[in-house]
């Protein structure tokens, strides 16, 4: 018998965790809350290229918002956190694509509209030799020129729109002939003005790449006795551009009339429009598409017509001579969209010394 039934069992001390598991534990709950906020709601990106110059500078760091448009739940789950598709260090493939989720998107503020900055998955990855999964694909960032449903044209580098001229971006970059008295131009103008010398031809001729800003300011240089912009000829074909048919003899500068693809929107199947929207109607909408002859059959059945399933965007760079964009490969899928880019929160130039490399006048500008 229990003589001792009165006493109150007391509660066995709880261990006190140790300061290596609290420090374990606060580091996982801090790498979840990180992807969490990676996945659903800003991303932080660097400007690894000049395509966007001068609007985006080589070294701008980013947040790319991903609620505006509406976050696009993960297609491939399975991935090492904070690597876009290759491991650090090793460099090996940094995610499984043995499991891989239907395309969905969270509701968003917006739709993606012309002139928006936007980050996107390049839509060339899915080919071999890479066959990357849609969110694996490399990240791009450029300026939409076009939305669904839009019919885009380019003449001596001014883009319309529905038949009406679209605004330029206001630091877009283009070619200039520069033509010099043969005086070597000092490199601290060439770099304060963000110019790049792409060609130079002679002792006095050189072609550039600027602003109307820049050139503007060249121009009043007194060893500069011209600068003007250089555009290709219209009618000139250039094989490099989308869709890589001579019976569209398009280049950079004189492109399309082209209409852009819009879910719904019926197109008539023949031999002008296949070369245009076939990669949308086979690859992007996983269609199987066969011609035999003068006949198109889509998925076994012959067709004469196709009505898209998703809506589809027209990309370009501000640096208009200097971009890989939809002029060289097309059209880039609604499922490819990540986000629009919002603030530029730091700017570093790699090429100055040590005390000048921040770009202090360049800190938490918004992207316009």
């Amino acid at each position: 018998m229990n003589w001792k039934f009165w006493k109150k069992n007391k509660p066995k001390p709880k261990r006190r965790k140790s300061a290596l598991r609290e420090w374990i534990n606060a580091i996982f709950f801090a790498v979840i809350v990180a992807i969490i906020i990676r996945a659903f709601f800003i991303e932080a990106y660097v400007i690894p290229s000049g395509s966007m110059e001068g609007t985006l500078l080589v070294g701008d760091f980013l947040f790319v918002s991903k609620v505006n448009y509406g976050a696009r739940t993960p297609v491939t789950p399975v991935a090492f956190p904070f690597a876009q598709n290759t491991m650090p260090l090793t460099g090996g493939r940094s995610y499984w694509d043995g499991i891989q989720l239907p395309y969905f998107r969270l509701p968003g503020f917006s739709h993606v509209k012309r002139g928006d900055v936007v980050v996107f998955n390049y839509p060339m990855d899915i080919d071999s030799p890479l066959y990357r999964p849609i969110d694996k694909q490399e990240n791009y960032i450029k300026r939409c020129q076009g939305t669904p449903g839009d019919t885009l044209l380019i003449r001596n580098g001014q883009v319309y729109i529905n038949g009406k001229p679209e605004g330029t971006p206001q630091y877009m970059q283009a070619a200039y002939i520069v033509h010099t008295d043969g005086t070597t131009i000092d490199p601290n103008i060439i770099k304060n003005l963000n110019i790049t010398v792409s060609q130079q031809f002679t002792t006095t001729d050189y072609e550039m790449l600027m602003t109307r800003q820049s050139a503007t300011k060249l121009k009043s240089n007194a060893i500069i006795l011209s600068v003007r912009e250089s555009t290709q000829l219209n009618g000139v074909y250039d094989g490099d551009i989308f869709p890589h048919d001579p019976h569209f003899r398009w280049n950079v500068d004189n492109y399309g009339p082209i209409i852009i693809p819009k879910k719904g929107w019926t197109v008539k199947l023949n031999s002008l429009t296949l070369p245009l929207y076939r990669r949308a109607i086979q690859v992007y909408e996983n269609n199987k598409l066969l011609v035999l002859g003068n006949d198109v059959l889509i998925n076994g059945k012959k067709a004469e017509t196709y009505t898209f399933k998703m809506n589809y965007y027209w990309m370009m760079g501000d640096n208009r001579h200097n971009s890989e964009d939809s002029r060289y490969w097309g059209f880039v899928p609604e499922d490819h969209i990540v986000g629009k880019a919002v603030l530029i929160w730091m700017s570093e130039d790699s090429t100055s010394s040590f005390f000048s490399r921040i770009r202090w006048n360049r800190l938490f500008k918004p992207i316009r």
